[in-house]
């Protein structure tokens, strides 16, 4: 049986209730310029890592034999999350202390894979106070959380936002349900103030079936869309092309080779430009990075520690 995300999800959404309501600085940090990687042919890849338990330097420590292009080419922080103030009714982002380590270390922790060519995306998820993606009550309430993601990669030099619309449990704290106009507001203003940014969707929760509201359709407005469940095949329900979608999903040390191998075999085959991996941890997993990189580029994976 496949890996479901409740596993994921939970070690970093417990234990974030504490986190204060973050203070946005007034000098933003800028991101390093990104040194020309080797070129590879074939899907993007991307690594989710628990920043609880690892660290973000992993995604860097994998190349390919033939070329030595990057074989990863997009690192996600998990996870800040999305909390809710019960004084102002307001939901707030979060940071808890590894996420926060992480971001105020941008220049060791998060630099060094950007100037290897490598985007570094902070996912966000909800912490089981009832704010959620997909219940703010007002466009200016979603407006108002749209612009306190893209203040945080501004601030830390980050290349995008990844929702995951999980461990709301909306309708705690007083909040309301899900809406329909909610997330479609939220997009279309993190959209605006970031043209350029990376904007990812975990396609799971309220959120990933409310993408279209007023007429007004945000599927276009993401860079990537990817299947939840680790071990298995399913195609992100968003209009997106293939090129921006991930069926594939793997947990690195839990999915087996053979699987990696066989998902990996299929997105190629397919046409489908993503591949999406979680849980990338420091021990050396050239064998089960391999197992799809054969597939997906032609090569073995190698591991620089």
């Amino acid at each position: 049986m496949f890996t479901l995300v409740r596993s994921r999800a939970r070690r970093a959404a417990l234990a974030l209730s504490a986190v204060a309501a973050l203070a946005f600085g007034t000098t933003a940090m800028t991101s390093a310029t990104a040194a020309p990687a080797p070129l590879k042919q074939g899907p993007t890849s991307v690594a989710y890592v628990e920043v609880n338990n690892n660290s973000m330097l992993n995604v860097g420590k994998y190349t390919l034999a033939n070329g030595g292009g990057n074989v990863f080419d997009v690192a996600v922080i998990f996870a800040a999350n999305i909390n809710y103030d019960t004084g102002t009714k307001a939901a707030y982002l979060s940071f808890n202390e590894n996420v926060q380590r992480v971001l105020d270390n941008a220049a060791t922790e998060i630099r060094p894979l950007q100037q290897k060519g490598i985007k570094v995306v902070l996912s966000v998820l909800g912490n089981h106070q009832g704010a959620g993606f997909a219940n703010f009550p007002s466009q200016q309430a979603a407006s108002a959380f749209a612009k306190q993601l893209s203040d945080t990669v501004t601030k830390y030099g980050l290349d995008g936002i990844d929702f995951d619309d999980e461990y709301a449990e909306y309708g705690n704290n007083g909040t309301g349900q899900p809406n329909d106009s909610s997330f479609v507001h939220l997009v279309t203003a993190l959209r605006a103030n970031m043209p350029d940014k990376i904007i990812s969707l975990y396609n799971i929760g309220p959120a990933a079936t409310r993408l279209s509201y007023g007429g007004v359709d945000v599927s276009s407005k993401f860079d990537y869309a990817w299947n939840p469940y680790y071990g298995s095949w399913q195609v992100p329900g968003i209009a997106l092309p293939k090129s921006k979608l991930s069926p594939a999903a793997v947990e690195i040390g839990r999915t087996s080779q053979s699987t990696a191998a066989d998902l990996a075999r299929r997105t190629v085959s397919e046409g489908y430009g993503v591949y999406l991996t979680y849980n990338l941890d420091g021990a050396d997993r050239t064998a089960d990075v391999s197992a799809f990189t054969k597939e997906l580029y032609g090569s073995d994976a190698v591991y620089t520690p």
